[in-house]
């Protein structure tokens, strides 16, 4: 039987690690005009995306530390409305709502990354298998991906959030992107990101080309792994330390290895099967998965 690992808020699936007080605050917010919201479903790049966005508007400058980082790019369900109306702006707010429960605002704009979902479903059970609230250290990857296909894991379906969201990626106030588009060229995806953020910010990065490399260098994978990794062992020290040491400490790193296809290493042919097998049932009369159509699920 499978172990709870969330739980229902008006028909969305919340991860039980979200207070219901932060979740009900994301689904009644309405959005300010200046609001730019960065959307995925989990473990599809919203940490890249985050850091992409805090150095466009920092002008290349890197936080002090992670607390001014997630102040400007909040996380709504987990920190709540306190921390978007205390959001020093610019800045980004962070969630992982599908469009259908997502506060929308015609003159709000929206990021949205999506992952293909072998690799998207990989590093999930990596980051449940880190995860103290889920249990699942010793999981094992056949169980996780039970729980993926039915949508059993925090934001619950893969493709019913995607799905929501893939509609409107043509609108103007919408970016839609994929992270293997970050990983296949960054310097690009950066400059696409500052031209929707605003016209100034695109113009900034061709004026001053050293500001554009030096965004390109921070948010590299390397510098990301680096940085981001060292920051996930400061606030479990700092969580140790506050609970008098009980707190578990997580097996790996919270960015491991970011390459498109690391999938291959953890799919069994019969579990590439069923993979397949799921996609063909939820992507039925969508040409959804024609955004990773380079790439052999074999």
């Amino acid at each position: 039987m499978l172990r709870d690992w969330h739980y229902d808020i008006d028909g969305l699936t919340v991860g039980v690690q979200f207070p219901e007080e932060h979740v009900r605050e994301a689904l009644s917010y309405k959005p300010r005009p200046d609001d730019v919201f960065i959307v995925t479903y989990p473990k599809c790049g919203t940490t890249w995306m985050q850091h992409i966005v805090y150095h466009i508007f920092s002008n290349g400058t890197s936080p002090e530390d992670h607390e001014e980082f997630e102040s400007r790019t909040p996380f709504f369900e987990m920190r709540g409305q306190e921390a978007v109306d205390n959001l020093p702006r610019p800045a980004a707010i962070k969630t992982h709502l599908p469009f259908n429960k997502q506060p929308y605002s015609a003159c709000a704009k929206y990021i949205y990354i999506s992952r293909n979902p072998f690799d998207c479903c990989v590093s999930f059970y990596h980051h449940a298998r880190n995860s103290s609230a889920l249990h699942f250290e010793d999981g094992t990857f056949e169980e996780f991906l039970e729980r993926f296909l039915k949508g059993a894991v925090e934001s619950g379906n893969y493709f019913d959030h995607l799905l929501s969201w893939y509609p409107r990626r043509n609108d103007p106030n919408v970016l839609f992107l994929t992270y293997e588009d970050l990983q296949k060229d960054i310097r690009s995806s950066v400059l696409k990101v500052a031209d929707f953020l605003g016209e100034e910010y695109g113009a900034n990065l061709r004026e001053d080309p050293s500001v554009l490399e030096r965004i390109v260098e921070l948010t590299s994978f390397d510098h990301m792994k680096e940085v981001v990794n060292a920051r996930w062992r400061e606030r479990f020290e700092e969580r140790s330390r506050k609970c008098g040491g009980v707190v578990r400490k997580p097996i790996g790193d919270f960015v491991r290895e970011g390459k498109v296809g690391g999938w291959k290493s953890c799919f069994t042919p019969v579990q590439v099967k069923r993979m397949k097998e799921w996609i063909g049932e939820k992507t039925a009369g969508s040409d959804v998965m024609d955004l990773w159509k380079d790439i052999a699920f074999e």
